[in-house]
């Protein structure tokens, strides 16, 4: 079975140089001929790759532990979601489901948009079939997922204990799908710079693209800080670890080009910058696939250090310095048709907002490799902690914040005074009774009093911008309120998808800025019968028990918690020791689970330590407030993006006209 996979991943290979220098002959010579055999050329990549994973699933499930990857990532009792999450389990796969995913996507939008531009598409499904054949010269050559052993084992490893959660089935998938797609607009970009095509039909036909992949990575980075919280057992969900960091990276740089698109569509500016944000973006997003597989940082996402370090590099280093270099050289002929025409606008707010989002992704690109820049020059690698990007980049994200509720009071070229007060007027006051409100309620620390302030505000900015134009297609349509919110969500879905995804930033950011701030923690070592206290909870441990599985032995704690002296319920912290695991673990073989009691206010989150036969046992109890809110954001967040990229009824094409003062057709 091994063979075949292989055999399959070579005929691939040949197919996708094959398809590259077709589209690439094609498109220059203007041969529709050859364009079409190329156009099945990439066809037949994406049927063998997906062969291939078919193949490596196949082996997974059955137990073929004859297949070197199938015996490291899965065993016999290992269950079949988790079977088939091994497929991105481990270094080979993953890169596996890397390089069938870009065949996917290439294969999509080539289909889609084979009535663009010929020249255009053809030159970017070359981009997508080069750097697949270097994906799958990584596969064949470096990481075979179909690699034999000589001796084939009765059971295989199993899959770490710490992947056996549902985000498993998501988070990877997500994360992987969003690294990806940002394929696609470089591919157009870059086809944009050597057809000499600059003006918005690239943009027009990767906006969707874009947006889809940008909605998969945010998705990924928030269901892997949701597993993160519920799994790892230390009470966080984002620990600026490597691997996250490498997520969030690329996802703060596409925030950045979906918002400057805007500007070069409305106004003809920033073409240039647009390009930079999109080379970037997508480097980065290989930059957290090499992160992820070459092991030069610690990380608990990392595997295990191989020989694929240098060729990313080489790869990285290729793509950017390719890309700005065919940019550099048609510089000229990407002028902006526009400038800026006064400080309060909404392009100023846009470029500043441009400028901070990719300051803090500079920022985090410069704390995550500075282990290896500490180590190249001073022979030690010195790790840079939490507190460095919090204190960084804590800043910048509330400056970002702001300008959200600015943007959405401040019309295109110039405000005037009048548009100003009128639109400022009700969010401010709104914002100082806010702050007054926590401010009695007991709130003394400034800094998230700001935050919390600021959050407000641009939370009223956005719904009061929204009832202003619900109100006003009520008078106008002699609608009913409702019908009037419906219609408008149909009338300029990117506007009010976009309105809902900063409604869920929002909510993130009050999630946040509650569980940084103001959490709670206490360890305590009890009896059986004894209790402990934190705020207003009281924990009495009540019993332990242990029992046997066919691969663990368990040991859980019960206690019943009080509020007030009001009994709320109980709550069972476990842990887990697995047995005959070889597979890596910070604990050797133990996985805590943790018992949480949530609420929108507050999350009671208890960790079992340790238990004995002598009825002692030590638990870690942190009350962690409006954590909840995180995942409602994050729901927010996914919702507006559907909403914003789901297609819109066809409407007559305009040329580019002159935005009025104050205008706010558009977000």
């Amino acid at each position: 079975m091994g063979d075949a996979g292989y055999i399959v991943l070579l005929l691939a290979f040949a197919a996708a140089i094959y398809s590259a220098i077709a589209f690439a002959l094609g498109g220059r010579g203007g041969h529709p001929a050859l364009t079409e055999s190329a156009r099945n050329g990439l066809l037949a990549v994406f049927i063998l790759v997906t062969l291939s994973v078919e193949v490596l699933v196949f082996a997974l499930v059955t137990h073929d532990f004859s297949i070197e990857y199938v015996a490291s990532y899965s065993s016999r009792d290992t269950s079949l979601p988790y079977l088939i999450s091994g497929l991105w389990a481990g270094n080979a796969g993953s890169l596996l489901f890397w390089a069938w995913l870009l065949s996917l996507f290439a294969a999509v939008v080539t289909f889609q948009k084979r009535k663009s531009g010929h020249e255009l598409l053809s030159y970017a499904a070359t981009i997508l079939m080069t750097t697949e054949a270097f994906f799958l010269i990584l596969l064949l050559w470096v990481a075979n997922p179909f690699r034999t052993m000589a001796f084939v084992h009765p059971d295989g490893m199993g899959l770490n204990p710490l992947l056996e959660n549902p985000g498993m089935i998501i988070h990877p998938p997500a994360l992987l799908a969003g690294y990806v797609g940002f394929a696609i607009p470089f591919a157009f970009a870059i086809s944009a710079l050597l057809t000499r095509r600059l003006g918005d039909e690239w943009i027009v036909a990767v906006r969707r693209w874009t947006l889809l992949t940008w909605l998969l990575l945010g998705a990924g980075n928030i269901i892997g800080a949701w597993w993160a919280y519920m799994e790892l057992g230390w009470g966080g969900y984002w620990a600026w670890d490597p691997v996250e960091n490498a997520g969030l990276m690329p996802w703060l740089v596409a925030t950045a080009f979906l918002h400057s698109i805007m500007m070069q569509r409305r106004r003809g500016m920033l073409k240039v910058w647009n390009m930079v944000l999109i080379i970037l973006t997508f480097s980065l997003a290989i930059f957290g696939t090499f992160l992820t597989r070459s092991g030069i940082l610690s990380s608990v996402h990392t595997f295990s250090e191989s020989g694929l370090g240098p060729l990313f590099l080489a790869f990285i280093g290729i793509t950017l310095l390719g890309s700005l270099g065919l940019l550099y050289f048609r510089r000229k002929e990407l002028k902006s048709e526009a400038e800026m025409e006064s400080l309060v606008s909404r392009e100023s707010t846009f470029l500043l907002n441009n400028l901070l989002l990719v300051g803090a992704a500079f920022a985090i690109f410069f704390g995550t490799i500075f282990p290896v820049i500490s180590e190249a020059v001073r022979g030690v690698k010195i790790t840079v902690g939490a507190p460095f990007f919090n204190q960084v980049n804590g800043p910048i994200f509330l400056a970002v914040i702001l300008l959200t509720g600015l943007c959405a009071l401040i019309g295109w070229r110039r405000a005037s005074i009048k548009n100003l007060v009128r639109g400022f007027l009700w969010p401010l006051a709104a914002a100082v009774i806010l702050g007054i409100s926590l401010v009695i309620s007991g709130l003394r620390e400034w800094y998230a009093l700001a935050a919390f302030c600021l959050s407000g505000f641009v939370l009223f900015s956005i719904l009061y911008q929204w009832f202003r134009e619900v109100k006003a297609r009520h008078r106008i349509k002699a609608e009913n309120y409702f019908k009037a919110f419906w219609d408008l969500l149909g009338v300029n879905k990117p506007r009010y998808g976009g309105y809902i995804v900063h409604l869920g930033i929002l909510l993130l950011a009050i999630g946040i800025i509650g569980s940084s701030f103001y959490d709670v923690e206490k360890e305590a070592v009890l009896m059986q019968g004894e209790s402990m206290s934190l705020n207003n909870y009281t924990l009495t441990y009540e019993s332990t028990d242990q029992y046997d599985t066919q691969s663990k032995t368990v040991v859980s704690a019960t206690l019943a918690v009080y509020n007030k002296g009001k009994l709320l319920g109980k709550l069972i912290p476990e842990k887990h020791f697995h047995r005959n695991h070889a597979q890596p673990l910070t604990e050797g073989a133990t996985v805590t689970e943790v018992a949480i009691r949530s609420t929108l206010q507050e999350d009671l989150y208890v960790i079992l330590i340790s238990a004995d036969k002598n009825g002692r046992a030590a638990f870690k109890v942190l009350v962690n407030p409006l954590v909840n809110w995180i995942w409602i954001g994050g729901g927010f967040l996914v919702l507006g993006g559907l909403i914003a990229f789901w297609p819109e009824r066809q409407r007559q094409a305009t040329p580019r006209q002159p935005a009025k003062k104050g205008n706010r057709d558009e977000h």
